[in-house]
């Protein structure tokens, strides 16, 4: 909640005056870490510090000379949009002996460096809390060599450091996410979406292999992602027998007009004996005993390149704030620390406690203590792999419970990328739980003209990857056919519903809430997925279809700024949709590198606008001689796209000129992203598990009933957890007028955005600061399972 004003830390108050901080990248290279350096450098530039470039990583500290460089706001422009790591990373075996270590020590001295952010993997983290405790002897014997005065070791005498993550196959223990891992699962399941389609046409199985020698994040989420027939990773090894389990699972889905097979395997995928599994192996396995066209896939480091996603590009600007937060409030007795993201939340963690997890997973797994292996790695981890397993494995007819229940799923409101997964997830989890699942055609505007009909197992296969709603959706709402509704769910005899959709699913769910004091056929358990590019949903902080379609806002402003690029001083207005939620201009604007993003909840005024002309003026006077506004579509009715368009284009005559660009429905459309195939599969499981239990609450001498306010809920992810909340009470917490919740948490993003870009602002950073514990996974915890 927020804190009296009194209470709150504004980073203002922090200053960087005197201190010089240095930035490099080790290790394997990340999509991110470029947006990781630009943040921690411009932030550092903006408290008064002085910010290094430490060139090709802890090589470059140990040979020094042209390896460490100061930085400048402008050397990191451009470098936002640019995968891998422009800075250069590379292994260095010199850093591991005592003699590196002292040579670093010098270089950093001779700069007057004692701050260093670090964006590297366990290895390149613990080697640089080893030199931050070697550091005072280090000095020593500088000063014995004669390198180095008495008063530099007074000066110099504590090293602080901050880690940031940066790895793609997310095998670093206390964070949900790593830098680069979500850009990697855009490139598998790029490659996937495309196999499947040659797959489709020669009734071909295809085994792939994916990269993580050690973690198999990257094979269990694409697998949930694409819906693979089998999965294998190190963490999971199959039982004894699993090659007779897979053929026959195989021939199952052919003989179900299945006409492909999907296998991935982590590279480092093993057997219960620690024997590696390789696609060669499956590949013979698959040919041998099924006579299946096989080929294999090996996607290498393909994973590794291209452009980050959105979501690396915000997590990676967001952690670099962080971690110079960080050291500007370190002092000689703070243990290093990394920034890392739990939930939807940036915190500070001790780095050796989560080194030490992290190695203890590797142990465990090599002592085949494989259970404890997945609980080390996290909640997130475990619910991918829970929910994976519910999924993919059909139970035979004759294993499943009957329930004697009838659930209906049905989308409302605008279609949204991922409503799709959800649906499938609902639909198989529901069918293992021993329902009998029901498909409603065109939101409630099909449900009382009778769109209903019972969809299967099948029915749902290779939904995961389709954009839109292949259900059909319509923003009716029920209040006028309620008469009509309750008749349809008696017909049917529904004893539950499951709506998947945006703002509107909202109304509709208060609406038949209220329509249950009238009608007891609505006496049932309803539950409601948020799924809405505009993210403008009370009771959650992420709705399925937003990642999408800030992915194609990104690559929109990516291609636009190349273009402004080429012809010099140029600025264009893009306008976003969202209705009167800013979420897509800011976040968007966050990720995109924008000057500035007009939004409805941040009003604005002639002076506003004014002043970013003027800051615009200022930068073509650099060598940064492009920019970037985001306008949302509602927010502000005099102040419109053309209107912003023209008066910059006036008041820029002689310095710049202007283009303005609506990006309309493509952020409906395409594919959709692994962030929102995952995030729709899991709160949809999640879902129908509460529905399953809310059904045997009220079912009562022969039938269902519920009329409470807890069995009609909103599934949301609230900070950390994800937490059914009943729609009633969101009421309060909600403009209807604007359709936005009263309070948004990604307000507190804006300022991020603003300082990126150079202007003057105040930062609320009450939230951050506090060192937490990494938390061991019990098994209990696993309720408020992250959604990553």
């Amino acid at each position: 909640m927020a804190q009296p004003d009194s209470k709150k830390i504004f980073f203002e108050n922090l200053s960087g005056a005197g201190k010089a901080i240095a930035v490099l990248t080790s290790g394997g290279d990340a999509q991110g870490m470029n947006a990781a350096v630009r943040a921690v450098v411009r932030m550092g530039i903006y408290v008064g510090a002085k910010v290094y470039f430490i060139r090709e990583g802890y090589q470059g500290m140990v040979d020094g000379g042209e390896n460490i460089k100061e930085a400048s706001w402008e050397s990191v422009s451009s470098m936002l949009q640019v995968g891998g790591t422009v800075i250069g990373s590379a292994r260095c075996k010199e850093f591991r002996s005592h003699e590196g270590r002292l040579k670093a020590a010098h270089n950093l001295v001779q700069h007057g460096i004692t701050n260093l952010c670090v964006i590297g993997g366990d290895g390149s983290l613990t080697g640089a809390n080893l030199f931050r405790e070697e550091w005072s002897g280090l000095l020593g014997e500088l000063v014995q060599q004669g390198l180095i005065d008495e008063e530099s070791v007074q000066k110099y005498s504590a090293l602080h450091i901050v880690g940031m993550v940066g790895s793609i196959d997310n095998d670093f223990c206390g964070t949900d996410m790593t830098i680069g891992t979500d850009s990697a699962l855009h490139r598998i399941i790029e490659v996937v979406d495309a196999i499947m389609t040659t797959a489709q046409s020669h009734q071909r199985t295809f085994v792939l292999e994916v990269m993580g020698r050690h973690c198999g994040y990257l094979a269990l989420v694409s697998a949930l992602a694409c819906g693979a027939d089998w999965v294998l990773i190190p963490e999971m090894p199959p039982e004894d027998g699993w090659e007779d389990k897979m053929c026959q699972k195989l021939s199952a889905n052919r003989a179900g007009m299945k006409r492909l097979n999907i296998i991935i395997i982590a590279e480092g995928a093993i057997d219960s004996n620690n024997r590696p599994i390789t696609t060669d192996y499956v590949k013979d396995l698959v040919v041998r005993c099924l006579g299946f066209d096989t080929r294999v896939t090996i996607l290498g480091h393909v994973q590794r390149g291209g452009t980050p996603s959105a979501f690396d590009r915000i997590l990676a600007s967001r952690m670099g704030v962080e971690a110079v937060l960080a050291l500007l409030e370190t002092t000689a007795n703070t243990p290093a620390c990394v920034v890392s993201l739990c939930g939807n939340q940036s915190v500070r963690l001790p780095l050796m406690e989560c080194v030490q997890m992290t190695q203890e997973v590797q142990k465990a797994m090599d002592e085949k203590k494989f259970e404890e292996a997945v609980k080390l790695r996290g909640r997130s981890f475990e619910n991918n792999l829970r929910t994976y397993k519910l999924l993919a494995h059909r139970k035979p007819e004759s294993e499943l419970p009957k329930s004697g229940f009838n659930v209906a799923v049905l989308n409302v409101g605008a279609p949204a990328a991922g409503m799709n997964a959800a649906v499938r997830s609902a639909v198989r989890v529901g069918i293992s739980e021993g329902h009998k699942m029901f498909a409603v055609n065109d939101g409630f505007e099909g449900f009382y003209r009778g769109q209903i009909k019972e969809i299967k197992w099948g029915d749902v296969g290779g939904w995961t990857g389709q954009g839109g709603s292949l259900l059909g959706t319509k923003r009716t709402l029920p209040a006028k056919y309620v008469d009509k509704l309750a008749e349809q769910m008696r017909a049917n005899n529904i004893n539950a519903l499951l709506v998947i959709g945006g703002f509107e699913a909202l109304e509709c769910l208060l609406q038949l809430c209220e329509a249950r004091s009238n009608h007891q056929e609505l006496c049932v358990p309803m539950c409601m997925l948020p799924a809405t590019i505009s993210n403008n949903v009370p009771g959650t902080d992420l709705s399925i279809g937003a990642d999408t379609a800030l992915n194609a806002i990104v690559e929109t402003c990516d291609r636009i700024k190349q273009s402004a690029s080429g012809t010099k001083r140029r600025v264009f207005i893009i306008e976003t949709m969202g209705g009167y939620c800013g979420y897509l201009a800011s976040v968007g604007g966050l990720a995109a590198g924008a000057d500035a993003a007009y939004i409805y909840e941040e009003p604005f005024d002639i002076r506003d606008l004014q002043s970013n002309v003027e800051h615009l003026t200022e930068k073509m006077k650099t060598s940064i001689q492009r920019g970037l506004v985001l306008r949302n579509e509602n927010s502000n009715e005099n102040y419109t796209t053309d209107f912003i368009y023209q008066l910059y284009s006036e008041e820029g005559r002689g310095v710049f000129d202007c283009r303005k660009n609506v990006l309309g429905h493509m952020q409906q459309g395409g594919a959709p992203s692994p962030f929102d195939r995952n995030f729709g599969t899991k709160i949809s499981a999640k879902a129908m598990q509460w529905i399953t239990k809310k059904l045997n609450e009220t079912y009562r001498q022969g039938r269902v009933f519920a009329n409470t306010e807890d069995t009609c809920c909103l599934l949301g992810m609230r900070r950390r957890a994800l937490v059914f909340q009943p729609v009633v009470e969101l009421k309060d917490e909600t403009d209807f007028v604007h359709r936005i919740p009263k309070e948004q948490w990604w307000l507190k993003l804006r300022p991020l955005m603003k300082i990126l870009a150079k202007y003057k602002t105040s930062y609320d950073v009450s939230d951050s600061g506090q060192l937490e514990h990494v938390v061991r996974n019990r098994p209990k915890e696993s309720d408020a399972s992250a959604a990553m």
